[in-house]
């Protein structure tokens, strides 16, 4: 299947390819995972989570298409940005303001790539490509604290990998990093190589366990505590003492 604009994010791309988002989603839990790549559970979008889209947008140079594309989402009918996303603004024009920031997001957007790797397709789409100097992705967060939470040593594992493998040589992974605070705060975390491979290993030590639930020849565990498990749950007694435990 070959992947554009268009089809990177279908059913049909999830079925075929491993993601990092979807390698993610088997970490948390395999039965969302799996019901995600189904069609049959699909993540509801937070607000928080839009503001992200929106510098993302901006930096592709996609604004006009998403406005087109979603004009009551984040538009008023005046035009103007609702106030809701205002802050997404506020992160642009102050990062624009910095020469460095702007160096690391200045490489191909969106650049998509599929290859092998421990014996499945995978597919990855990378924020800012210098081909022969770096991948950098773009991350707006609440606060820097928040960038460990997110284990984005596992996708810069698997970007790096996945660059190596299409011949364009073993790159340097950065974060350029923006936060949603009062005050924006900005700055390019570069994840080590160490740590690259320590998260490669991981995939690695996943990967058999998640090949066989995607494929269907393993049956998929319940975490319990995802939305998905929530919403497919059944009632059970249980002791109120739960409640008290610290």
């Amino acid at each position: 299947m070959k992947l554009n604009d268009d089809n990177y994010y279908s059913k049909e791309s999830n079925q075929e390819y491993f993601s990092v988002s979807q390698y993610k989603d088997f970490r948390k839990c395999e039965a969302l995972a799996l019901a995600k790549i189904r069609g049959e559970f699909e993540q509801p979008t937070t607000k928080a989570m839009l503001i992200g889209t929106l510098v993302d947008r901006w930096f592709e140079g996609t604004l006009d298409k998403l406005r087109e594309e979603s004009p009551n989402v984040f538009y008023c009918r005046n035009g103007a940005l609702r106030a809701d996303f205002r802050k997404a603004n506020q992160i642009i024009k102050r990062v624009q303001r910095d020469e460095r920031f702007m160096q690391y997001m200045s490489g191909e957007k969106q650049k998509t790539l599929t290859f092998e790797m421990f014996g499945v397709p995978w597919k990855m789409r990378m924020d800012s490509f210098v081909e022969g100097i770096c991948i950098t992705d773009l991350k707006v967060v609440q606060n820097f604290k928040s960038l460990a939470f997110w284990r984005y040593d596992l996708q810069g594992a698997v970007y790096q990998a996945g660059v190596e493998v299409n011949s364009y040589g073993r790159l340097p992974f950065y974060l350029a990093a923006a936060t949603k605070e009062v005050v924006t705060n900005f700055d390019i975390f570069q994840i080590d190589q160490p740590t690259l491979d320590m998260a490669l290993r991981e995939i690695e030590r996943n990967m058999p366990r998640f090949i066989a639930v995607k494929s269907e020849e393993e049956e998929p565990h319940y975490c319990g505590v995802c939305d998905y498990c929530k919403s497919v749950k059944k009632a059970r007694i249980r002791n109120y003492s739960e409640l008290l435990e610290v």
